[in-house]
């Protein structure tokens, strides 16, 4: 009987570790998967001062009504341009299509863009990025605006979740050089989904 009371002891141990260790934060999958990688000292982008005191990042609530599905117009014609950034590098862009969608009874539009470096890396060929401003930046949310990640559909459709929106790596660590969000991409509305600024409560 011995060996079995060590195990159970051994057993009740190692679960009032894990009961330790604090579960990550977040509401949705995409905040939980979000803040383990803001955690993960591999795939942070914060700081090392910031990462040691990291509990979660703040966001809004999410709200299905921010979930949108948008048609999408393909420019296949568009040329590759010289997308600005923080730094002085350059980000090779095109505008890959046009998403027009309706939000809270109103219509709007945003580019939607494929970057020629990503389009030869393994795994990245169909992937597009949709970066957009709103009127919540520089109050809730980042002043240089929040980035969605998208992957080229199969019909003339897409969804737009914008409660999966995220800051760029330069809203914690100005190491980083991060595409400047075109100003065709300006939502004139408060878009109250996503992750809200770093720092701010």
């Amino acid at each position: 009987m011995k060996p079995l009371i060590t195990l159970l002891i051994f057993i009740t141990f190692l679960v009032s570790c894990a009961q330790d260790k604090k579960a990550v934060k977040g509401e949705t999958e995409f905040q939980r998967e979000l803040n383990a990688e803001y955690k993960d000292a591999t795939t942070s982008p914060l700081k090392d001062k910031d990462r040691k005191h990291f509990e979660g990042l703040e966001f809004f609530k999410f709200d299905e009504a921010y979930v949108v599905t948008a048609t999408l117009k393909r420019t296949p014609d568009t040329k590759f341009f010289n997308m600005k950034t923080t730094t002085d590098r350059v980000s090779k862009e095109r505008v890959y299509g046009i998403l027009t969608f309706e939000l809270k009874g109103n219509t709007y539009q945003l580019n939607v863009y494929q970057g020629k470096d990503l389009m030869e890396r393994d795994g990245y060929e169909d992937y597009l990025f949709l970066p957009f401003l709103d009127e919540t930046n520089g109050l809730e949310s980042y002043g240089g605006g929040r980035y969605i990640d998208a992957r080229i559909p199969k019909g003339d459709t897409m969804e737009i979740d914008f409660n999966k929106a995220y800051n760029p790596y330069c809203a914690y660590n100005d190491k980083y050089s991060c595409p400047i969000v075109p100003r065709e991409n300006y939502l004139k509305t408060r878009i109250e989904a996503g992750v809200k600024a770093f720092g701010k409560h």
